[in-house]
C-alpha cells in the first residue's frame, strides 16, 4: 500500500467546485470538514462505517444540510478526487486501503486546514507527543493571551482546525495540538515552532508498529522553523537534529535541570531561558517559578518549559510566560485533587490512558494507592512497575486488562497488596474507593491513573474520572470530612 500522507491533491488556489471529496467519519471533526468543504463549493459525500444510533443521528443532521451520507462498509465513488479522513479512522480501514490503491490522495483534517489557510494567515505553533499535549497547548494559549495575542487552542484538543482557519475574525497565532493520527496524514504543514514532548508506546494497534508511531510524530519536525525537543530523550534528540540538518531549523532544547546554551531548563525552582535571551551563551533569563504552576509535579514542569519555548519562538515577551502560566488551570481529570478524606488525598488523573502518562502521575507522589486498569491497547506495564514500586502502598485494579497490570506487579513488586475488582459495572468506583481507603494511611495519595483507555467500562476517560470523583465525595460526605 502506498503512503497516503505523501500523496498530492488540490493545490493552493484550488477551485473546490471541481473537487469530489469523500469525508470519512461523521463525528465532530468529520462534520466540521463537511461544513467547510460544502461552504467552499466542493461536492461532498460523507462516509462512516458505524451504523449505531449515534451515527444515524449525525447522518440525519448532515443530510439536512444537503450532503449525502453513507453508513456501513462501502467504497468511495470512482470519481472521487480527494479523501479527507477523521483522526480515529485507521489506515487499515478498507475504504482507505481501496482509495490509496486507486491513487486517490488522502489527507487528515489538519492537512486540509493547513491548505485552506488564507494568505497571511496566523502561524501554527504545534504540540504533539504521547502525553501532556493538552496541558502544554493550554499553557501555550494562556501565555499567548497574556501577551495580548488573539490566540486559540485547536486541533486534537477539541476545536476543529478547519473552523479556526476559516473563522470570520482571524487569529494572531494558533496553538495546535496534533495527534499521531493527524500527523500520519500530513504532508505540507509547516509550523512556526513545534515540539514532541515525549515518546512511549501508544496507539500501536492503529499505526501497526511502534516505529510507525514514532515516524508519524516526527513529521511535525520536518518543516518546522523552530524544533523544540527534550534533551534527555535520545530518540527525540536525533529526530530533532535530523530535521535541522534537512531544513535548517533552529534547535531549542528542554532540560529538567540546569540548561546548556540554546535551551530552557530549571535552576533551583526557577524556569530559565538560555535560548532566546540577549546573551544565552553567558546568561539565563528568569521566566517563572515552579510555584507559579498549578502543580509542581515533574511532568507539569516539563510541559511548562515546552509551552514557554514555543511561546518565545512566537515572539512573546518573557514576562508573559509567568503571567500565562500562573493563570492556567488544566482541563478536568488531569492530576486534579478531588478531596482529602481522613488525611488521605484522592486525585483524579483519569486522562492518564497509557503507562507513560501513569508513570508521570505516580512519580509526583511519595506514597500511592494506585487505581488502574481498563483497555491496555497492547501496552505493557513492567517498566512502569519497576520505576514506581517503591512508591506503591497498594493497587486497586479494574477493567478488562487489569490482569496485565497485576502480572507486572507480581513479577516486580510482589510485596505490594493488590485488590482485583472483577466487575464491568460503572458503579465499581464505589468499591474502588472503599478498597483504596482501607489500604491507605494518613499522608498517602489514592491516585486514579489507569494507564489504560476507558472504553471497556465507561464512555470516555471523563466519565471514568467523574465516577471516581463522585464516589470520593460521597465518602467525604459520609465521614463529614471537608472536600
Amino acid at each position: 500500500m502506498s503512503d497516503p500522507a505523501r500523496s498530492s491533491g488540490p493545490g493552493p488556489g484550488a477551485v473546490w467546485a471541481d473537487q469530489h471529496v469523500a469525508v470519512v467519519g461523521t463525528g465532530v471533526t468529520g462534520s466540521a470538514v463537511v461544513r467547510a468543504l460544502t461552504g467552499l463549493g466542493a461536492r461532498v459525500v460523507a462516509y462512516d462505517e458505524r451504523t449505531d444510533a449515534a451515527a444515524e443521528a449525525r447522518a440525519v443532521a448532515i443530510r439536512a444540510a444537503g450532503v449525502e451520507v453513507r453508513l456501513g462498509p462501502t467504497a468511495v465513488d470512482g470519481g472521487t478526487t480527494l479523501v479527507v479522513t477523521s483522526p480515529g479512522v485507521p489506515p487499515s480501514a478498507p475504504l482507505l486501503i481501496a482509495a490509496a490503491a486507486c491513487g486517490i490522495p488522502i489527507w487528515g483534517d489538519a492537512e486540509l486546514a493547513w491548505r485552506l489557510r488564507p494568505s497571511g494567515a496566523a502561524p501554527w505553533v504545534v504540540v504533539t507527543g504521547t502525553n501532556g499535549k493538552t496541558t502544554t497547548v493550554g499553557m501555550l494559549a494562556a501565555i499567548l493571551a497574556a501577551d495580548g495575542r488573539r490566540a486559540v487552542a485547536a486541533g486534537n484538543i477539541g476545536t476543529p482546525l478547519v473552523d479556526v482557519v476559516l473563522a470570520d475574525e482571524p487569529y494572531d497565532v494558533i496553538a495546535v495540538e496534533l495527534s499521531s493520527f493527524q500527523l500520519h496524514y500530513s504532508e505540507t504543514i509547516a509550523p512556526l515552532a513545534a515540539v514532541v514532548l515525549n515518546l512511549a508506546p501508544d496507539h500501536v494497534d492503529w499505526h501497526g508498529s511502534y516505529d510507525a508511531y514514532v515516524a508519524a510524530k516526527a513529521r511535525v519536525y520536518e518543516r518546522s522553523a523552530t524544533v523544540v525537543y527534550p534533551l534527555d530523550d535520545a530518540t527525540l534528540a536525533e529526530l530533532a537534529a535530523s530535521a535541522a540538518r534537512e531544513s535548517g531549523s533552529r534547535l531549542v532544547g528542554l532540560s529538567r535541570g540546569i540548561p546548556p546554551a540554546g535551551s530552557l531548563g530549571v535552576v533551583e525552582g526557577i524556569l530559565v531561558d538560555r535560548a532566546y535571551g540577549p546573551d544565552p551563551a553567558r546568561a539565563a533569563a528568569e521566566l517563572a517559578t515552579t510555584g507559579d504552576l498549578f502543580a509542581p509535579a515533574p511532568h507539569v514542569v516539563a510541559d511548562a518549559l515546552a509551552a514557554a519555548a514555543l511561546a518565545l519562538a512566537a515572539g512573546v515577551a518573557p514576562a508573559s510566560v509567568r503571567t500565562g502560566l500562573a493563570a492556567f488551570r488544566p482541563a478536568p481529570h488531569r492530576i486534579a485533587e478531588v478531596a482529602v478524606v481522613g488525611e488521605v488525598a484522592y486525585v483524579d488523573d483519569s486522562k492518564a490512558t497509557n503507562p507513560h502518562a501513569a508513570m508521570a502521575s505516580l512519580t509526583a507522589y511519595a506514597h500511592v494507592v494506585w487505581v488502574a486498569g481498563g483497555l491496555a491497547k497492547g501496552a505493557g506495564f513492567d517498566d512502569l512497575v519497576v520505576s514506581v514500586r517503591e512508591r506503591l502502598r497498594a493497587a486497586v485494579l479494574i477493567g478488562r486488562d487489569r490482569r496485565v497490570i497485576s502480572d507486572a506487579l507480581a513479577r516486580h513488586a510482589p510485596e505490594v497488596p493488590v485488590v482485583d475488582l472483577d466487575s464491568t459495572d460503572t458503579d465499581v468506583m464505589e468499591d474502588v474507593v472503599t478498597a483504596a481507603a482501607a489500604l491507605a494511611v494518613p499522608g498517602d495519595t489514592v491516585l486514579l491513573a489507569p494507564g489504560c483507555a476507558s472504553w471497556d467500562m465507561f464512555a470516555n476517560y471523563g466519565a471514568r474520572g467523574n465516577a471516581f470523583a463522585s464516589a470520593v465525595l460521597r465518602r467525604a460526605a459520609e465521614r463529614g470530612d471537608p472536600s
